[in-house]
C-alpha cells in the first residue's frame, strides 16, 4: 500500500481498523523499502505459559523460546521476568532443581594448569556487577522479505539485566594462557532435544581477545538473585555486545582451544553473514559466510505504544532504550515526517559500557491526522540505523532497522 493510499484508507476506516491490519506497531517488516506495514506476529503455541515469565510472548516451546513486547521494555533494568529466552535444548534438570551437587566448572584445553571449580572457589576471583545488553542475533528476523527460517523474532529479543560474577581474563589468566591459544569454546548441560547425550544443543565460543576483554564475565547472579533455571544456573557467560548465543548457559567447561571453534551452531550459515551484498533469497555458499562478532546500533520506542490516540494541544512524551555491539551510543533522534526532518532527543549515558542508555524526547504535531514517529540510533562511530531491513541475509540476523510506531493526532 502506498503512503497516499494509506492515508485514505485511514480517513475512511479510522486507526483501530488500521490496528488490525499493521498488528501491534506499524514497522518496516516484511519489505525492504520504506512505506510498507510489517505483519502481525503469529500466534504463540498453545502451551504459552513458561514458569517466571509473565507478559512475553512465546516463540516456541520446544526449545523454550519467547520474547518481549516493547511497551514492556522500559526499565533501566529488564526484570527477569520480562527477560527474553532463547534455548536451544532442554533446560537442564540440575537448573530447574536449583541444585548445586557435583557441579564444577573445568577450564582446560590451551592452558598451562587446568582447573575444576566449585562456584564457591570462582567467587573468590572478585566479584564484579554489570549492567548488560544481551540480544539474539535473529531479533527483528520477522522483517526479512523472502523470510527467513526459524524463530519470527519481532523487536523483543533483547534484554538489559544486572548481572553478578567475576571476569572471565581472571579466571583464564588464573590457568595460565598458552600463546597458542585462539578461542574459547563453551560447553553447558542442557539436553539435545533429540534426548541423544552425546549431542550438544549448543557450543559456541568467542577469540580470545574478545574472552580477556574486560566486560566479558562468568555470571552467577541476575538482578540479585541466583541464575533463574531459564537463563543458566548455576552459572553462564556473558558475552556483551556480540550474539545472545556466545553467551553460553548451564556451563561445565571452558575449552581454550588453538583455532576457531567448531562446536555445534558454529559452522555453516550459523550465527554468520555474507561477505558480500547479496540478492534477497539468495543462496550463499558456506565458505562465503563470516562470523557474526559486534552486533549493530539498535533503539526502541517503550512509549507510547503504537496505535494511540493523542490531542494536538499537547505535546506526546516518549523514551525508549538505545544501544550498539560496540558499546556506547552517541545520539537518538526522532522524526514526525517520514524522515524529512529529525529532533534530537535526550539520551543518558550508560549506567556502565554494554548497559543500554535511556532516551526521552517530546514531540508536538502541527495539525490532527495520521503520524508515524520513527526513531534512529547513531553509535560513537557514526553509524546510524537504516530505515529499512539492511543486507538480506539466509539466516534473518543483524536487523537494526528504525522502529515506527503510529499515532493518531485529534
Amino acid at each position: 500500500m502506498s503512503r497516499t493510499s494509506r492515508r485514505i484508507f485511514l480517513r475512511r476506516t479510522g486507526l483501530a481498523a488500521v490496528g488490525a491490519v499493521l498488528g501491534p506497531q506499524v514497522s518496516i517488516g516484511r519489505s525492504q523499502t520504506a512505506g510498507k506495514a510489517a505483519e502481525g506476529p503469529g500466534p504463540a503455541p498453545a502451551s504459552g505459559v513458561i514458569p517466571g515469565k509473565r507478559g512475553v510472548r512465546v516463540l516456541s516451546d520446544r526449545p523454550i523460546n519467547c520474547e518481549t513486547p516493547v511497551t514492556l521494555l522500559d526499565d533501566e533494568i529488564t526484570p527477569n521476568h520480562l527477560h527474553f529466552v532463547r534455548n536451544n535444548g532442554h533446560v537442564p534438570a540440575r537448573a530447574e532443581r536449583g541444585d548445586l551437587t557435583g557441579w564444577s566448572l573445568a577450564v582446560d584445553g590451551e592452558v598451562q594448569r587446568a582447573l575444576k571449580l566449585t562456584l564457591d572457589e570462582l567467587k573468590q576471583y572478585g566479584a564484579i556487577e554489570r549492567a548488560l545488553v544481551l540480544e539474539c542475533a535473529g531479533n527483528g528476523r520477522a522483517g526479512f522479505n523472502p523470510p527467513a527460517s526459524g524463530n519470527q523474532w519481532t523487536l523483543g529479543g533483547v534484554g538489559c539485566a544486572l548481572y553478578r560474577g567475576v571476569r572471565l581474563r581472571d579466571v583464564l589468566n588464573a590457568a595460565g594462557i598458552k600463546p597458542t591459544a585462539v578461542y574459547v569454546g563453551y560447553y553447558g548441560e542442557d539436553p539435545h532435544l533429540s534426548g541423544d547425550l552425546k549431542r550438544q544443543a549448543i557450543s559456541r565460543g568467542v577469540p580470545i581477545a574478545k574472552a580477556l576483554d574486560e566486560h566479558t564475565m562468568l555470571a552467577w547472579e541476575m538482578n540479585g538473585e541466583p541464575l533463574p533455571a531459564l537463563h543458566g544456573f548455576p552459572l553462564r557467560l556473558i558475552c556483551p555486545g556480540w550474539p545472545a548465543s556466545t553467551s553460553g548457559k548451564w556451563l561445565t567447561r571452558l575449552w581454550v582451544r588453538d583455532r576457531e571453534h567448531d562446536g555445534e551452531k558454529m559452522t555453516g550459515h550459523s550465527y554468520r553473514l555474507p561477505r558480500y551484498p547479496v540478492a534477497p533469497g539468495a543462496t550463499v555458499p558456506k565458505e562465503d559466510m563470516a562470523m557474526i562478532e559486534e552486533l549493530p546500533v539498535k533503539s526502541l520506542i517503550s512509549l507510547p505504544g503504537s496505535g494511540v490516540e493523542h490531542p494536538v494541544s499537547r505535546a506526546l512524551a516518549m523514551r525508549g532504550q538505545a544501544w550498539s555491539g560496540s558499546g556506547d551510543v552517541r545520539a537518538l533522534q526522532i522524526s514526525i515526517d517520514f524522515g524529512q526532518s529529525w529532533l534530537n532527543a535526550d539520551l543518558r549515558r550508560p549506567r556502565n559500557k554494554y548497559a543500554w542508555q535511556r532516551w526521552t524526547a517530546e514531540v508536538r504535531f502541527p495539525v490532527r491526522g495520521y503520524y508515524e514517529i520513527w526513531a534512529r540510533a547513531t553509535d560513537a562511530a557514526g553509524r546510524m540505523q537504516p530505515m529499512v531491513v539492511p543486507g538480506w541475509n539466509p539466516e534473518g540476523y543483524c536487523n537494526n532497522a528504525m522502529q515506527r510506531i503510529a499515532v493518531k493526532v485529534v
